[in-house]
C-alpha cells in the first residue's frame, strides 16, 4: 500500500506518463498541486521525485498499468477517490488537449476508483471550466 499522498501523486504521474510524454508543464502542475492543495498539507516536497520515480518503475514492470491502478485504488480511502480523479483531470488538462491515451487512462481510473459516471461528468466539467481560455 501507498500513503495517501503517494497514491495521489502516483495518480498524477500515471496520467502524465500515459502518452509517453511527461511535459514540463505537467511536471510543474504536479509540483504546484502538491504545494498548494489542502489534501497535501504536511507533505514533504523533497519526497516528490522519489515517489514519481517509484511510480515510473512500477509502470515499466510487467502489468505495470494494472498494478498501478490497483495500488492507487487500494491505497485511497473512499472519500479521496473523487479527489484523485479530479487531480488526474488537472494533469490531463494542463496541455489544453487530452490525448487519446490520457482519455483512455482516465476511463480506466474512473472505473478502478468506482466513480459514478454522473459524478465524473461533474468533475470533468469543473476541470474544463478551470482551464477555459477566453477568445476574443
Amino acid at each position: 500500500m501507498l500513503s495517501i499522498h503517494s497514491a495521489l501523486i502516483h495518480t498524477m504521474v500515471l496520467v502524465s506518463a500515459s502518452d509517453s510524454n511527461m511535459s514540463d508543464m505537467e511536471l510543474q502542475t504536479i509540483g504546484n498541486i502538491t504545494r498548494t492543495l489542502p489534501v497535501f498539507a504536511g507533505f514533504d516536497m523533497e519526497q516528490l521525485p522519489e515517489i514519481a520515480e517509484t511510480c515510473a518503475e512500477i509502470l515499466s514492470g510487467q502489468d505495470g498499468l494494472e498494478t498501478e491502478l490497483k495500488l492507487i485504488s487500494t491505497s485511497l480511502p473512499a472519500e479521496l477517490r473523487e479527489t484523485a480523479y479530479a487531480l488526474a483531470l488537472e494533469i490531463a488538462a494542463t496541455d489544453k488537449k487530452a490525448t487519446q491515451e490520457e482519455l483512455r487512462l482516465l476511463e480506466l481510473l474512473r472505473h478502478e476508483l468506482g466513480i459514478d459516471r454522473l459524478i465524473a461528468a461533474g468533475i470533468e466539467r469543473g476541470a474544463r471550466a478551470r482551464h477555459a481560455v477566453a477568445k476574443g
